[in-house]
């Protein structure tokens, strides 16, 4: 049997697959319910055709049930992003029609064709992050959406509303000394009570999601919280986001990929770059908090670097977008790190953790470390904030300009108020007394 692709168009109440052979034409056609059994259906379809691969539209939204389902059963899946699919619809010189077997044979071209497909992956302990992370942001919205409307009903009973930010506090007090003199202003401070309590109760949500996430980013043992402005919110979203950092050949890719490079628009001899609105938009929202909250404290080393570029004649917001690039490059290289570290666990003894540190990469002095030292907390070995992949000149010239970390959630216990230095296997590392309740105000939240 020859080796065919088959490509699935999921939905939530249907799946359409289409198989299709070397030469892009379609062999065989099936739709299936949505239920418990819709993987051995397509599985007993997909029998007459042993050397086969599955390519799944979107297996990271509305497909990853059925993609894992798959997985689990032994088969090889690949991940079709649906503007991949598109795009093949639209080139494609026959039936062009909006339909679901030619979306499936969209994705089932788009990945015999594409290069940049990737395989799909079994859940992992970065799914549990991407999920409170999801969650976290999604309560955040949800407050905004409550206080909005609270700060509206208490415009309509006190003059100029109440200043910002709100807090629930704040505004109980505001209501008591409120005396409503008609049944309209009794209903409005009725309706703001409401709001009231739907604040209270999101805001407890929220504390119970932050607890949840800093326990799952302690559980990973990545060094992310070692750089300063990075806490357990955006050390989830990014690790949840990114999983697989080997897919990225180099830190100009991941820069890529997360929107702080610049995109070229040139044309003949003229060489323009312009802002990147591309990229994954929430990795580029967490850099952009830890960004913001290096900024604020003007005795850190990333307040330095953008007054440097202010000084350099830029505006403010292209000094932040630099600033933004530096921080990309020392997340890809404790991601890097974390993989290493992962890589050594998973071969078993024998192996020396970690000698994959900034210190066998860069040196052992202070100065040489990424954006500060990553102090981690008892249950894995301790570690510093990673380096570039090999020493040289070039890595020293991109990426070995030092920030002050900051302690890891897990790490004010063993030192105590104030911090102090500990020598651990030859290396310099710096603890302080921060849990990791006080890490919200560092990130920058909105």
């Amino acid at each position: 049997m020859a080796a065919v692709m088959i490509g699935v168009d999921p939905h939530k109440a249907s799946h359409t697959a289409v198989v299709i052979g070397a030469a892009e034409e379609p062999l065989g056609e099936l739709r299936v319910r949505a239920c418990a059994a819709q993987a051995e259906r397509l599985l007993a379809w997909a029998a007459a055709w042993p050397e086969r691969t599955w390519a799944v539209e979107g297996a990271g939204g509305t497909g990853h049930l059925l993609a894992q389902q798959l997985l689990a059963a032994g088969e090889r899946v690949l991940d079709v992003q649906p503007k991949l699919g598109a795009r093949v619809r639209l080139l494609d010189a026959g039936d062009t029609n909006k339909n679901d077997p030619n979306d499936a044979r969209s994705a089932a071209v788009a990945a015999l064709r594409s290069a940049g497909v990737r395989e799909v992956r079994p859940d992992d302990h970065a799914v549990v992050l991407k999920t409170w992370s999801k969650r976290y942001r999604d309560l955040g919205r949800t407050r905004t959406q409550v206080v909005c409307r609270l700060h509206a009903v208490l415009c309509d009973l006190v003059p100029g509303g109440l200043g910002r930010p709100i807090y629930a506090s704040h505004a109980a007090r505001i209501l008591e000394q409120i005396t409503p003199p008609d049944a309209v202003a009794a209903a409005r401070c009725e309706l703001a009570a409401d709001f009231l309590e739907d604040l209270r109760r999101i805001d407890a949500q929220l504390r119970e999601t932050r607890k949840k996430l800093a326990t799952a980013v302690q559980a990973a043992g990545t060094c992310l919280t070692g750089l300063f402005g990075v806490g357990p919110v955006i050390a989830a979203a990014v690790i949840g986001d990114v999983r697989d950092v080997s897919r990225f050949p180099g830190r100009d890719h991941f820069a890529a990929y997360n929107g702080t490079a610049p995109i070229e628009v040139s044309s003949g001899p003229h060489k323009i770059y312009r802002l990147s609105r591309r990229g994954n938009r929430r990795l580029n929202h967490a850099i952009h908090m830890a960004a913001i909250t290096q900024i604020h404290h003007r005795h850190r080393r990333g307040r330095a670097y953008y007054d440097k570029k202010l000084a350099e004649g830029k505006t403010p917001k292209e000094a932040l977008r630099a600033l933004k690039r530096q921080i990309s490059n020392a997340i890809f290289a404790c991601l890097q790190a974390d993989a290493r570290r992962a890589a050594a666990r998973a071969q078993g003894p024998g192996g020396q953790q970690g000698n994959d540190s900034v210190a066998s990469a860069a040196g052992l002095h202070p100065r040489h470390r990424l954006f500060g030292q990553a102090t981690p907390g008892p249950g894995h070995h301790p570690t510093t904030a990673a380096g570039g992949p090999a020493p040289g000149p070039a890595h020293a010239r991109g990426m070995g300009w030092p920030f002050p970390g900051r302690c890891h959630p897990a790490a004010g216990a063993a030192a105590g108020p104030g911090g102090a230095p500990a020598a651990q296997r030859g290396r310099t590392t710096w603890r302080c007394g921060k849990t990791a309740a006080t890490l919200g105000r560092e990130e920058g939240q909105g």
